[in-house]
């Protein structure tokens, strides 16, 4: 059966403020006492929208790493790390994308809202297309069951599903992951 696990991160694109703290920070440090939990600085994800300034990205990201801190996150409940300190994940994103259809990225709603939100940014990249691919790749590496996100991010997870699906149909599967995948869904309520 799958462990309970809970992912979750942040990009690094600016400074945090209290709605950081009162909609994410807070739920973090009492998830933390509740199961095993990832925390990780998206800073993949940040490039996405904001690839022209990678080295502000690391700053911020250290930055805001320290107010993680000062909230609660105990990285001795937590698991802390920077994405692109995982090589795994560009790998698990390339391999998703080699079984992804176009047309599935596309469809993703927020695909077009951050399009017309960032008008000013050039976001005909691939990088921005595939962001909820990534996002796919950063959970099912951890087989994470529980990932807190906000309503803008829930077509993501149901893209996961699909992806999951999709790899699991066309390169098989573990013996008795559904029945394994179905236990954890049901002992987590």
């Amino acid at each position: 059966m799958f462990e309970p696990r809970v992912l979750s991160g942040m990009r690094p694109t600016g400074a945090l403020h209290l709605g950081h703290y009162h909609g994410v920070l807070k739920n973090w440090v009492k998830l933390q006492a509740e199961y095993p939990c990832l925390y990780f600085v998206a800073d993949w994800h940040a490039l996405t929208t904001d690839y022209e300034k990678p080295g502000v990205l690391q700053n911020v990201g250290a930055d805001m790493v320290i107010d993680w801190l000062a909230a609660g996150v105990d990285p001795n409940q937590a698991t802390l790390f920077v994405q692109s300190l995982v090589p795994e994940h560009a790998e698990l994103n390339l391999l998703l994308s080699m079984i992804t259809p176009l047309g599935w990225l596309e469809r993703v709603p927020t695909y077009k809202d951050q399009q017309e939100k960032l008008s000013e940014k050039d976001l005909s990249t691939y990088g921005f297309l595939g962001y909820p691919l990534l996002q796919s790749a950063d959970i099912l590496i951890y087989r994470a069951t529980q990932v807190p996100v906000g309503e803008d991010q829930v077509p993501h997870i149901e893209f996961t599903r699909e992806i999951a699906r999709r790899f699991n149909h066309i390169y098989g599967r573990e013996p008795g992951f559904e029945e394994k995948a179905e236990a954890a869904v049901k002992k987590l309520g």
